[in-house]
């Protein structure tokens, strides 16, 4: 059921990038179950974000959901969907700034990094967040307010990840969370989360499913709750994020069943 702008503007939207598989999928799915019409973004995978789609339908049977393709390390392509969030939903309470990208390249290997690798990587990873943020914030500042919610990584704190670009990437998006909190407050809260290992296919095509298999293992075996994340998980503690509490902001929270402690 198509509703009118009007009435549109009285029910919450949610920006979500990265939302054809994993993260993206499972934070989508929950902002459905909560009542949020939904601005959804994906690269290539054209099945994955039906699938995002169907499942959040199923969560709320009266969500409206949009997809958006293309690539948000393009500078207008950010504009152009914070843009279709106002035209179909008259406003935006929540980003998630999720959608990321790397090289798996041994950190030894400084060789194998090339500057185009660490210009895609922060493309993606860092300067991506903050054009979407600076795109977001006139309108929720119109508004109520608003929240940010960026999907960084423990690589940003402990600089262990698929790559040192990777790392960096993060680490960077942790700092520029903490700049961008001093200057969006009263109106917007931004936090983020820090994900350790999550399962899933993004790690295992990336390392292959032996070495996938065998950190798995040794992550959990070394971990206190003797486990490593799932999708939902991080959906979760996103979902905490944006909920609250009310004066937090300019935070990380790391969700890695203790392996970072």
């Amino acid at each position: 059921m198509n509703k009118s702008n009007n009435e549109q503007t009285h029910i919450p939207c949610a920006i979500v990038t990265g939302a054809s598989s994993g993260v993206g999928q499972a934070t989508a799915k929950v902002l459905a179950a909560n009542g949020y019409n939904l601005v959804l973004t994906y690269q290539s995978n054209e099945k994955g974000i039906e699938e995002t789609r169907a499942l959040c339908e199923s969560e709320w049977n009266d969500v409206q959901v949009v997809t958006v393709k293309g690539d948000i390390a393009n500078e207008e392509h950010c504009e152009h969907i914070v843009d279709r969030a106002i035209k179909h939903f008259s406003r935006v309470d929540v980003l998630v700034n999720n959608a990321g990208t790397t090289k798996f390249c041994n950190h030894h290997d400084l060789d194998g990094l090339h500057v185009e690798d660490f210009q895609r990587i922060f493309a993606v990873n860092t300067i991506a967040p903050f054009l979407l943020t600076r795109s977001v914030q006139k309108i929720m500042a119109k508004q109520e307010g608003g929240v940010v919610v960026n999907v960084a990584s423990t690589a940003g704190i402990n600089a262990i990840g698929s790559s040192i670009a990777y790392c960096a990437s993060k680490a960077a998006l942790l700092n520029m969370t903490k700049s961008l909190a001093r200057v969006l407050g009263p109106e917007i809260r931004i936090n983020a989360v820090c994900p350790g290992f999550i399962q899933g296919d993004w790690l295992k095509d990336g390392l292959g499913e032996q070495a996938y298999e065998k950190i798995r293992e040794r992550t959990e075996a070394a971990s206190p709750l003797k486990a490593t994340t799932t999708a939902d998980d991080i959906a979760e503690a996103i979902w905490m994020l944006i909920q609250g509490p009310g004066l937090m902001t300019g935070e990380h929270i790391v969700v890695d069943a203790g392996k970072s402690l």
